[in-house]
């Protein structure tokens, strides 16, 4: 079985893939690391370098085009499941399970943001407002999950409880 996490970037991807992947004992598959990996350039710098659109279609592209293997943890971009068919393709070949998290909560986690692209010059209060705007956008996309979990203070084991209860 191929897991996909999905969810607002600070809503703990990375690190909830690692927990249930060790719980599930698969391998954990990080899409951002893998493009980072394939292409030599931090996220940041492949922002940079090609626009959010470029980075977009390169994104899509690996998810789709990626070795998985039969089971897996995936941990992918905040924003993937929101363009091109990207959710559908994530549902048609797993099971997709959206880590939901209020914006303040969002903001409290995510303190080093020079590395996430698209906040990196707000502060605070900026980023409130900005997450509110863009969870509005993303929510259509990220509740076409076949399972929604609270993440705020969500463990491994409650995560593999719901992933078993969902499938």
């Amino acid at each position: 079985m191929k897991i996909f996490l999905i969810g607002y970037m600070g809503c703990g991807k990375s690190t909830k893939a690692k927990q249930l992947a060790h719980r599930l004992a698969c391998p954990v598959i990080d899409l951002d690391a893998e493009i980072v990996t394939k292409t030599g350039k931090s996220i940041a710098e492949y922002f940079a370098e090609f626009g959010e659109s470029g980075f977009r279609d390169y994104e899509s592209e690996m998810l789709k085009t990626f070795n998985y293997p039969e089971s897996c943890v995936v941990a992918t971009g905040g924003g993937l499941p929101c363009f091109f068919d990207n959710m559908e393709w994530m549902n048609a070949h797993g099971t997709t399970v959206y880590l939901q998290m209020e914006p303040a909560a969002l903001v409290s986690r995510l303190h080093n943001r020079q590395k996430r692209p698209l906040i990196k010059d707000l502060d605070d209060e900026q980023l409130l407002v900005f997450i509110k705007e863009k969870l509005h956008e993303r929510e259509p996309f990220y509740t076409r999950a076949k399972i929604i979990v609270d993440a705020f203070d969500l463990d491994g084991e409650q995560l593999e409880e719901a992933v078993k209860r969902g499938c």
